[in-house]
């Protein structure tokens, strides 16, 4: 029967003969549909991905060098592009639209010889952190079925915790990736923002949004990382600095400096073993001989207000283009002028938390209320940014907690938004400032849940991050 552990191994496989890319592929397939329970899918490509896999097999039997990616199985969250494929944001507002394009990451995919399996449930236009916000339903933790897979990239973190796939896509606008991947127990990495381009991700916030990866190894992660990030001339936000041999970096023997926020381990809302355990871990990395500062942090309680502030704005101006006429679900209501068909299509299309975002996001930037809420929150996100550079003069990772707690009940925040947003309390910074993440699977609750660690560096750092992540997970395992 086929396993899969890395991709290196996999492709050792390969070259050996010991499997196919199409045995691959069935086993695969045939996971996803005994576990539909999941809802992690919302379709699967089977005919096509059946088709790929039996041309990579050909090229694999003439023994030709393989592709980076070559019959790697991977899974794009419903947000991301894929050229003749349907891609709806999990959102009736987007119901049957197909892309005629490939986003960039999709197409570096395909180059890199990735098969690409299906598309992955979410929260509706990327909003929530559950995962309980999309037109498909809710996706299920393969942990416990009662319990949140997180969100908004929920079905992209499933897939890689019940092993679904090899590799998923999400998108992260305030912890998106991380968070999902803290509740499902799996890496998850959020890059520097214009380290991966944006074009074809369906945008929520795109000052904030980042094109993110789950994976079970550091190694895996980091070798998708090095194929679809680089410069993009479609989206003017990318960065064109070279992209490094991520996953040929890895194992550096060295002694790092790492602080850690002295207000996010004390702050009322964090579970209390998640405090423990990470405190354990602190001082084991002292023993350890790595240096290891409590440092303060006034701006914590301010992220959460400022990044609502600051991404319901912006997917206020960005969700405008659904209405109807240019983009998206068109009421069948007959006999109304223009402005109550705009109203009753954007009514009809949109979820609840969406309509709740795009309204908050109208309020900030309406007049009277500009200065008061968008304004301040520019100069916070100014004051953090600030702060985060002094930082890094002097360390080379901040870490904290992914999430306040494991994960929850599904339908046990649902009613409460500020309970909700509140999650996000430690994943929202990174976005905030612009720099790269992830959340590593460090522990286990006393429920058997598992949670994690969230380990931060500078800006186009993704290499020490990737480094200090992988020593990390080494330590503890």
């Amino acid at each position: 029967m086929f396993r899969f552990s890395t991709i290196k191994d996999y492709h050792i496989a390969l070259q050996n003969g010991q499997t196919t890319c199409v045995e691959a592929v069935r086993f695969y397939i045939d996971t996803i549909k005994a576990n539909a329970s999941l809802n992690a899918f919302i379709e699967i490509y089977e005919a096509e991905a059946i088709a790929k896999a039996s041309a990579l097999d050909a090229v694999c039997k003439a023994g030709a060098i393989l592709q980076p990616l070559h019959g790697v199985i991977v899974g794009l969250k419903d947000v991301i592009c894929y050229q003749d494929h349907p891609v709806t944001a999990a959102s009736a507002m987007l119901n049957n639209f197909k892309s005629i394009y490939n986003a960039t990451a999709t197409q570096k995919l395909l180059d890199a010889g990735a098969i690409i399996i299906g598309r992955q449930n979410c929260d509706e236009f990327a909003m929530g952190s559950s995962n309980e916000n999309s037109y498909y339903g809710p996706v299920k933790n393969a942990k416990d079925q009662e319990r949140v897979s997180g969100g908004s990239s929920g079905g992209s973190a499933v897939a890689v915790q019940a092993g679904l796939c090899m590799i998923s896509l999400g998108s992260d606008t305030g912890g998106s990736v991380r968070q999902p991947a803290d509740f499902c127990g799996v890496i998850g990495i959020k890059p520097t923002y214009g380290r991966i381009s944006r074009y074809g991700l369906i945008a929520y916030a795109s000052s904030f949004d980042q094109i993110g990866i789950f994976a079970k190894t550091i190694e895996d992660a980091a070798l998708t990382l090095e194929v679809i990030a680089g410069a993009d001339d479609f989206d003017s936000t990318v960065s064109n600095k070279p992209v490094e041999k991520y996953s040929s970096l890895l194992d550096v023997q060295k002694k790092y400096r790492i602080a850690y926020f002295k207000e996010a381990l004390e702050h009322p809302s964090l579970d209390k073993e998640i405090r423990a355990q990470t405190m354990a871990l602190i001082e084991e990395l002292k023993s350890e001989g790595h240096t290891v500062d409590a440092v303060d942090f006034e701006l914590l309680d301010y992220v959460v207000p400022t990044y609502y502030v600051l991404t319901t704005a912006e997917a206020s101006s960005n969700l405008s283009r659904f209405d109807g006429v240019k983009f998206g679900h068109r009421t069948k209501t007959k006999n109304i002028d223009l402005t109550e068909m705009y109203k009753a299509s954007r009514s009809e299309g949109f979820g609840d938390e969406v309509k709740r975002r795009i309204l908050l996001g109208t309020f900030v930037l309406s007049e009277g209320y500009f200065d008061a809420y968008f304004t301040k929150a520019q100069q916070v996100r100014r004051l953090l940014k600030n702060k985060t550079d002094e930082l890094f003069a002097h360390y080379d990772a901040i870490i904290s907690p992914t999430v306040p707690s494991p994960a929850f009940k599904i339908g046990e925040k649902s009613t409460d938004p500020i309970a909700m947003f509140l999650a996000d309390i430690y994943t929202v910074y990174p976005n905030l400032v612009g720099i790269p993440a992830i959340s590593i699977p460090l522990f286990t609750h006393s429920n058997a849940m598992p949670f994690g660690l969230q380990l931060m560096t500078k800006h186009f750092s993704e290499t020490t991050l990737l480094q200090i992540a992988d020593y990390l997970l080494h330590l503890k395992h």
